[in-house]
């Protein structure tokens, strides 16, 4: 192993772990995003060492973008560190807001293969969406849960979100106060995450969340697209 690409590789390492862009636009880091594409062996010590650390690499449109891998303490996030980001007390709130989330992508895409086209969204766009899911899915219960505890979860899920009001004021605010105010907490997070990015009332999705989600659909769908997919699905028969 030559030392030079060993500096290389670190110099990678730490950029994209300090939220840098490395990539063929990224201006200073161009050089770096070269030696990435260009040289085996720094490719191969980045890879190795990402892998170790239990962080996933992924390369979309010639930019190179890291997530915590499943269980990663240190890069990722546990439910309570997010129930703390988000400013929330119990987890069936940390859960409406991890289905918001879902909702939010499924705005944007349907599977890797499935991006809709859509450039952007807004809050009442994510809001329908997530109020046609849920009282499709607690309306067909025994057909898209496996067991009594995920019937049990969407219902709790369903309680919280059919009490709330659709807003609470003109300005929408991150609150938990009312669905517009649930789905502004959530967008708040992910433009916090360089996920998304919002002018006026419109929200975009940023190369990295884009990076993220088509992998995401390939790697690690969860039980949770199976019972969107189940959703897709039986309405595709009407």
């Amino acid at each position: 192993m030559e030392e030079r690409n060993l500096d290389k590789a670190i110099d990678i390492l730490t950029k994209l772990i300090n939220g840098e862009e490395v990539g063929k636009n990224s201006g200073a880091n161009v050089s770096l995003y070269e030696e990435y594409s260009t040289n085996a062996e720094v490719y191969d010590i980045v890879n190795r060492m990402l892998n170790r650390m239990n962080i996933k690499l992924y390369e979309y449109k010639n930019g190179l973008y890291i997530t915590g891998g499943e269980n990663n303490q240190v890069f990722g996030f546990s439910n309570a560190d997010l129930r703390k980001e988000l400013g929330l007390k119990v987890n069936r709130e940390l859960y409406l807001c991890y289905f918001i989330m879902y909702q939010v992508i499924t705005c944007f895409y349907t599977d890797s293969s499935g991006f809709n086209f859509t450039e952007y969204v807004k809050i009442e766009d994510i809001m329908e969406v997530v109020d046609n899911s849920l009282k499709h899915i607690i309306d067909n219960l025994e057909i898209l849960t496996n067991n009594e505890v995920e019937e049990n979860s969407f219902k709790t899920l369903a309680i919280l979100w059919s009490d709330l009001p659709a807003a609470t004021e003109e300005t929408i605010r991150a609150a938990k106060n009312s669905k517009a105010g649930y789905i502004k907490l959530v967008l708040n997070f992910l433009i916090s995450q360089q996920l998304m990015a919002q002018s006026e009332e419109r929200y975009y999705l940023k190369d990295r969340a884009k990076a993220l989600i088509e992998n995401y659909f390939e790697e690690s769908k969860g039980r949770l697209y199976e019972i969107i997919q189940g959703k897709e699905q039986e309405d595709a028969t009407y």
